[in-house]
């Protein structure tokens, strides 16, 4: 990918994630319509998410993997305060520290992330000379300092 066409792919990704945020939204409203036979939402009230045991187990088993500091904020309202608070559209490492980070810390919430932000950083060092202008996310060094392509991309 070539810096640029960042712009135009963030525009495209961010498309992409309210289409699907949507789509999920209306399957999870059709499945509790459905389940409780009743299109009023003050009925879906007492339905639960179901979590596998599967899930349940690799929770309980991964503690460390489970660290994050956003919680139940999403990826997006975490761009839009960041940008806020900046003045400016924040970089992909600004919002990776603020999901990856101990609130009013600077530590990372687990190894693997520490690993992966210093990684990143080194490949994007040694990539672009200083003077250079550096894209604000090079998906090839992203994906090297994870340790390669993987189901799960973190960030």
């Amino acid at each position: 990918m070539r810096s640029e066409n960042l712009p135009r792919a963030r525009v495209v990704w961010e498309s992409t994630a309210q289409t699907n945020l949507r789509k999920s939204m209306w399957e999870v409203r059709d499945k509790a319509t459905k389940t409780t036979g009743s299109r009023d939402p003050t009925a879906w009230m007492d339905l639960r998410p179901e979590r596998s045991q599967a899930a349940k187990r690799n929770w309980a088993t991964h503690p460390e993997k489970n660290l994050h500091t956003s919680g139940f904020v999403s990826y997006a309202t975490h761009n839009q305060k960041l940008r806020h608070k900046l003045e400016r559209a924040p970089t992909f490492r600004e919002l990776f520290d603020r999901t990856h980070k101990r609130k009013r810390m600077d530590d990372y919430v687990n190894e693997s992330a520490r690993i992966i932000a210093e990684t990143y950083d080194k490949t994007m060092t040694d990539r672009y000379a200083e003077g250079t202008p550096q894209p604000d996310l090079d998906p090839e060094a992203w994906v090297d300092a994870m340790g390669g392509p993987s189901v799960r991309l973190w960030g």
